[in-house]
């Protein structure tokens, strides 16, 4: 346990850098720990270096496999003792996956704390949306779409301890999380998912029909579907996934990874027709087994380098990140899930066609993506800035869901802010200046909280300023790296005995090794506007 240091400590740590009144000055990093300042500046400086390294073949895998342990490493190992079932260790606690894990013990409630309305008050946007320095408005569209497919709550109970998750990267928000909805959405010809036709290009089929979910799709289970206004539901699309009510971002990425299913199955079946044993069925599973470990190719080599701020560029290497001594189950935990929870980057309205529309009326209607189209859908969101991570910049129109994000960890008794900081190696803080340089998050925190070892761990993830380049805090970030590349990389796919073409086929291996860019999947698949050359791009464009 930490001593009790109250927020409003007035004398800043002669350390500090101060700032003018008003303006945010940097963060003070005096209690970041010597270790954690060193091994960010070597990674985050140094680039030309960097460079030469990652030219070396034999090298960059080398230190690849030894950076991805280290990151990993910065926090204990699965299998973790707890989950959401006990309190305390017990077989069914380490083996029914229904229950979501955690990674530090339930505390007893502070009851001083702000309410979770009152806590959430510290995310709302007043103003515009404060751009961020980095990132284009793609990024939130497919972090969205991605978590969709392993992070999910449990809708039947409401109850915050269990999980439907599969805890592992299979793109259930594509291909449905069994095998009844997944037979629902396929075609049974070729190895294809269903589609339909749309000025020559390829759509996911409509969901509904008169407002109602057609009988041929009754296997699939959207989650608030009774929140889309009926005059929306005859435009939303019949995936795997359960949030129907996402914006276009997330449905914008569904429509290009069906795309691409489709076209690597055609690819398939071009190759093998005629051949003993490749009837439909094994079409679509390979084709399924290609499309996860692409996904997961692109998710590490341009989703997960953009996300820190490193010089030195992460890549997909199944031979070597299989010998980590990290290889466990995967078991998504509540901290991770709370993490993820980016609703500042999400802007309050987009640009489509020139046109701006309020984030509102970009939710829950397909038929957005239809009339804009594939490529200059993504173009648009690929050239306006996503909102900067922190407080003060969440939609009011999302303010509900940061309340309730605070209060599940309320009531899963989650550890603190500072607990946190030393499960995942940094020593505690000790005053607000060590969380944020920005006058306004300091007070507010101040103001909110008695203490600063009351803070939320998920009011806390937000509130750590990122330092420079950085897209978030240094435990958000850390966080991030332990379980991406522990999640990701235990797929069993990536297994160097199946990472085989008896698994994808040579054709499929090398469809897989040459897909290394958003850029590259969109503009093969882009067959109404073929020819013409899109911005695709996680990070802003100078």
């Amino acid at each position: 346990m930490t001593t009790t240091h109250p927020a409003s400590r007035p004398e800043a740590p002669a350390t500090a850098h101060p700032s003018a009144p008003g303006q945010p000055g940097p963060r003070d990093r005096s209690r970041d720990g010597l270790r954690n300042r060193f091994e960010g500046h070597l990674l985050s400086h140094y680039g030309p270096l960097w460079r030469r390294v990652e030219r070396h073949h034999r090298l960059h895998r080398v230190l690849n496999a030894a950076l991805t342990d280290q990151a990993v490493l910065k926090a204990p190992t699965r299998p973790n003792p707890l989950s959401t079932r006990s309190p305390y260790t017990s077989w069914v606690s380490l083996t029914d996956r229904s229950y979501v894990g955690r990674q530090l013990p339930p505390v007893q409630p502070r009851l001083d704390r702000p309410g979770p309305e009152q806590a959430a008050e510290l995310f709302r946007r007043t103003g515009p949306t404060r751009p961020c320095e980095r990132s284009s408005a793609l990024l939130p569209a497919f972090a969205q779409w991605f978590t969709d497919g392993f992070l999910r709550g449990h809708g039947a109970t409401g109850d915050p301890r269990r999980t439907d998750s599969p805890h592992t990267l299979d793109m259930a928000q594509l291909y449905g999380a069994n095998e009844e909805m997944t037979a629902c959405l396929r075609s049974f010809e070729g190895g294809r998912l269903k589609s339909r036709l749309i000025g020559g290009a390829e759509f996911p089929p409509a969901l509904c029909s008169g407002g109602k979910i057609k009988e041929e799709f009754g296997a699939l289970r959207p989650v608030r579907f009774q929140e889309v206004p009926p005059e929306r539901r005859d435009s939303l699309f019949a995936c795997g996934g359960d949030r129907v009510h996402a914006h276009i971002g997330p449905m914008a990425m569904n429509v290009l990874f069906l795309r691409e299913h489709n076209r690597v199955a055609d690819v398939i079946a071009k190759e093998h027709a005629g051949e003993l044993g490749w009837d439909d069925e094994r079409i679509f599973q390979t084709t399924r087994n290609i499309l996860v470990v692409m996904m997961i190719r692109l998710m590490l080599e341009e989703y997960v380098n953009h996300l820190t701020p490193y010089r030195f560029r992460f890549i997909l290497d199944p031979v070597r990140t299989d010998r980590g001594v990290w290889h466990r189950e995967n078991w998504a935990t509540i901290e991770f899930s709370l993490v993820y929870r980016w609703h500042s980057l999400i802007p309050s309205g987009y640009t489509i066609g020139g046109r701006e529309v309020p984030l509102m009326d970009t939710i829950a209607d397909g038929q957005l993506v239809v009339d804009r189209g594939l490529g200059p859908l993504l173009d648009d969101l690929s050239t306006q800035p996503a909102g900067r991570s922190g407080l003060f910049n969440t939609d009011p129109l999302l303010l509900p869901i940061e309340a309730a994000s605070i209060r599940v960890g309320r009531e899963l008794q989650l550890a603190s802010y500072n607990e946190y900081r030393g499960f995942y190696g940094f020593p505690p803080v000790t005053d607000v200046r060590q969380i944020s340089g920005e006058p306004e998050v300091q007070q507010a925190l101040r103001d909110t909280y008695r203490s600063i070892d009351d803070l939320d761990l998920y009011v806390g993830l937000f509130a750590e300023q990122p330092g420079p380049g950085a897209l978030f805090g240094r435990l958000l970030e850390r966080i991030i790296s332990v379980d991406a590349f522990s999640e990701a990389l235990n797929n069993p796919l990536l297994a160097p005995r199946l990472f085989t073409p008896a698994t994808f086929t040579t054709t499929g291996l090398r469809i897989i090794g040459g897909t290394r860019s958003f850029s590259q999947l969109v503009h093969r698949n882009l067959p109404e506007t073929e020819g013409q050359h899109y911005t695709v791009s996680l990070g802003r464009k100078a």
